[in-house]
């Protein structure tokens, strides 16, 4: 899928450019200060992070999704494992949300999985 590519190297690209804060805590923090633009949840995150997460993202409106594994994630900005990310610039957020919801189009992100909502001709081929 030619926009998952485009979403991790952009990633990749928001990591370089040190935009990318990691960890629980450390997101948490930085959507609390005002500093996060957008937050990024992998699928496989734990019930209680992810409420924690969607808690506080929707009490400070900070943008949220749901995507990817820890694995992904990860090796997308070059690191190990990470369960969430929190962009700081508001350039990356946006060009990642973009991508984000095209990506997603057709999927629910409530706040414990992402469940298809919509039948795709994907799975019809």
């Amino acid at each position: 899928m030619k926009s998952s590519k485009q979403l991790f190297q952009m990633l990749g690209m928001a990591a370089r450019a040190r935009k990318i804060i990691t960890g629980e805590e450390l997101v948490v923090r930085e959507v609390r200060s005002g500093n996060a633009h957008l937050v990024i949840i992998s699928e496989d995150a734990s019930k209680n992070t992810m409420k924690k997460i969607n808690d506080k993202c929707n009490s400070y409106n900070v943008e949220k999704h749901v995507y990817g594994t820890r694995e992904e994630l990860g090796h997308a900005i070059g690191k190990e494992s990470r369960v969430v990310l929190a962009l700081t610039d508001a350039g990356f957020a946006g060009k990642v949300s973009g991508l984000l919801n095209e990506l997603n189009r057709g999927w629910a992100n409530d706040e414990n999985t992402c469940t298809r909502i919509r039948e795709t001709s994907e799975s019809d081929e």
